[in-house]
């Protein structure tokens, strides 16, 4: 038997508790909230920033009730509305005026930047959305060809809508990602550049009979400072994605010295590092990449199984991803002057007093750097195939 004074005690405990439960008092319903799943920043024609929001409409799934799965509507789930101001801050707030519902940033996954004001200067835009507490510092930042108005305009085909197509793209490592949090790192870093995905409209070439707006990356947006100062395409982007040990997914096809047909090599891993000496004066660095491969196509008459052929596919690999990042570092170093590999904080580390002394004059020793290649490739994995006139038979 429980004593009664410790049953009124529990039951006055119990009542206290209650004090504290705050239920959904506060709650806020999505059908109240302008859900925002990508922005996009402009200038425009009164020389203003404009800022495009795409928002998401809720609907409820309809069942086909023939089969019992769940389709989506013809129709569009997105709208985009625009609105003009001083600063983004301000674009926003008569965004707001023109919006039934409160703006809700939480979705919010994909920043674009407009081509024309990238040019100018993108340190203000970035800042609002790292001091702001609602936007994503985590949402995918993009540049534009034209306007980025007209990015999310866009209606793709297999996605739901353009933020959606964009992000899952960036997804697939085989280009670079740069969220904001990455770009304000990059441009507050000792190399004072920053590389960006570049998205266009997708060649009417590639869409079918059905012509809608579709965007896709297509190489990156190279900075200097806060500002744009040039662009690289798909296949110079590759040899970025080395050096910054980004790379993560990609195909290597190659042929072999007076042989007909080809050798495809699928990525497996990939580590590179960054080595940097100083003699006498002479600035220098190594790139050191380490890569494993496999064959997943060989259209040849070769035997990948013999120790000779595998070897000559080997170097030709590592020759192959040294062109490649000579192709970047080219444009990089000797058009652009942006250090968009990182070789600052490298030296940084490696010499930090020697650093000190020399920052300031980086913009020049960067065009001077020398650079060279330690490229180790394995090809870890040649399938059952033998070649081309022996496919099917297996060692």
């Amino acid at each position: 038997m429980v004593p009664l004074f410790k049953k009124k005690n529990l039951k006055l405990i119990i009542c206290l508790t209650l004090l504290f439960l705050t239920g959904c008092w506060d709650r806020t319903e999505v059908n109240n909230l302008a859900l925002i799943m990508a922005a996009g920043i402009d200038k425009s024609k009164n020389n203003m920033i404009e800022l495009s929001v795409q928002v998401f409409i809720p609907r409820p799934a309809e069942s086909d009730q023939q089969n019992g799965m769940s389709s989506r509507t013809n129709s569009s789930q997105t709208f985009v509305r625009s609105a003009e101001g001083e600063t983004i801050a301000d674009a926003m707030a008569r965004l707001q005026e023109v919006l039934t519902r409160r703006i809700f940033w939480g979705q919010n996954e994909v920043l674009v930047i407009g081509e024309e004001l990238a040019k100018e200067g993108v340190s203000d835009q970035i800042d609002f959305w790292l001091r702001h507490s609602e936007p994503r510092i985590r949402a995918d930042v993009f540049i534009s060809k034209g306007r980025a108005k007209r990015v999310l305009e866009s209606m793709p085909e297999l996605e739901r809508d353009s933020a959606k197509q964009l992000h899952e793209l960036v997804k697939t490592q085989i280009g670079v990602k740069v969220t904001v949090k990455d770009l304000a790192q990059m441009l507050s870093g000792e190399s004072d550049a920053a590389v960006l995905p570049w998205v266009e409209k997708l060649p009417a070439a590639h869409l079918g009979s059905n012509k809608r707006d579709t965007p896709f990356i297509n190489g990156v947006a190279i900075f200097k400072g806060d500002k744009m100062v040039g662009r690289m395409d798909a296949k110079a982007t590759r040899g970025i994605l080395w050096p910054r040990n980004e790379m993560r997914s990609g195909v290597i096809t190659l042929s072999l010295k007076n042989k007909t047909g080809y050798i495809s090599l699928n990525l497996l891993r990939s580590q590179n590092e960054l080595v940097p000496t100083i003699t006498n004066g002479k600035w220098s660095m190594l790139i050191k990449t380490d890569t494993a491969l496999e064959v997943i196509q060989n259209t040849t008459n070769l035997n990948l199984f013999q120790p000779e052929i595998i070897k000559e596919a080997e170097q030709r690999a590592s020759q192959e991803i040294e062109d490649r990042e000579r192709l970047a570092f080219s444009e990089a170093q000797k058009k652009l002057n942006a250090d968009i590999f990182g070789f600052a904080e490298a030296f940084q580390r490696e010499y930090p007093e020697v650093w000190k002394t020399k920052k300031n004059e980086w913009n020049e020793i960067f065009r001077q750097v020398d650079i060279s290649f330690h490229t180790n490739v394995t090809i870890e994995k040649t399938g059952l195939a033998t070649g081309k006139r022996n496919r099917g038979e297996t060692q």
